[in-house]
């Protein structure tokens, strides 16, 4: 009897000892749309940085990828970069960053090189209620975690631009970052992902995963995102969030039960409609500071 209860003991301490986290799609969700990734695309291109042989890469390969889905074909296709210089890094070590990102990784057998200069893309503006959200997952203790698709250097950069916009508030916070990584050879990307694109279901694993880790309780977790491809992240969790949803993520989240936010400055409410009195209050329930503990 007293072996178990001893037992009963440690389990219940290691339940108290069980964190929450936070976890935030990027694009749509904290910041207004078009993509980082399509920015800097189109940076790129405007400065004539991607070869032309590059677009029939890319085209081919989405060919190939296609049967998985034209999500799969879209979001897992980094062609585009093949023989691209790596971004610019800021040289400020691994601040903020999970292990699930450390930077780029080389081709196997293949010398570390210098960094070349690629200019850092300028992180657009945050939507404010965004802001106001992780402020407040920060000063409860929340770990907060970005699960974004996008580059993995993009995905950094946007996590140090939330940390300084919250330390401007007075908030010192760690932004773990998991992203799409690339593969690198001789400072240049090769267009190849390492893994899998953080993408669909693939975000679900990683918030699973990162539990494991980070000893945390998906049930007391919250999770906001935009897009319908994030459903299995935000069913991942006990607290999800639907915020500046798309018509199919809407029609989910009415299914489902989950709050519908808006963080564009509009008020928290559908686009799409008259808000409803379960949507109004499922909104009220998570902005309720006791919701989210």
């Amino acid at each position: 009897m007293r072996v178990r209860k001893a037992v009963q003991e440690i389990n219940e301490v290691k339940e108290d000892e069980r964190k929450i986290a936070a976890f935030f799609d990027l694009d749509g969700t904290l910041m207004t749309l078009p993509s980082l990734e399509r920015r800097f695309f189109r940076m790129l291109r405007y400065r004539g940085e991607i070869p032309t042989r590059n677009y029939l890469l890319w085209l081919r390969e989405a060919l190939r990828l296609l049967p998985r889905g034209i999500g799969e074909a879209l979001q897992a296709n980094k062609m585009y970069l093949r023989a691209v210089d790596i971004l610019e890094e800021r040289g400020e070590g691994d601040r903020g960053v999970s292990p699930w990102y450390k930077g780029g990784h080389q081709a196997d057998g293949q010398a570390s090189a210098p960094r070349r200069r690629n200019p850092r893309l300028p992180v657009p503006a945050f939507f404010e209620q965004a802001i106001e959200r992780m402020a407040w997952h920060a000063k409860h203790g929340h770990e907060i975690v970005l699960l974004s698709g996008t580059l993995g250097p993009l995905a950094l950069e946007a996590g140090r631009a939330m940390e300084d916009k919250l330390a401007t508030r007075g908030i010192t916070a760690k932004i773990h970052v998991c992203a799409t990584l690339l593969e690198e050879m001789g400072g240049k990307w090769t267009g190849r992902i390492l893994g899998e694109a953080m993408f669909g279901e693939a975000k679900a694993r990683a918030a699973k995963q990162l539990a494991g880790e980070m000893n945390l309780d998906l049930e007391l977790c919250c999770a906001y995102a935009d897009s319908s491809n994030d459903r299995w992240l935000l069913a991942a969790v006990g607290k999800p969030a639907a915020v500046n949803p798309s018509k199919d993520l809407l029609r989910i989240a009415q299914a489902c039960g989950w709050p519908v936010l808006q963080w564009n400055g509009k008020g928290n409410r559908s686009p799409h409609g008259k808000e409803s009195k379960a949507q109004r209050q499922c909104r009220m329930e998570l902005a309720s500071p006791e919701n989210a503990e």
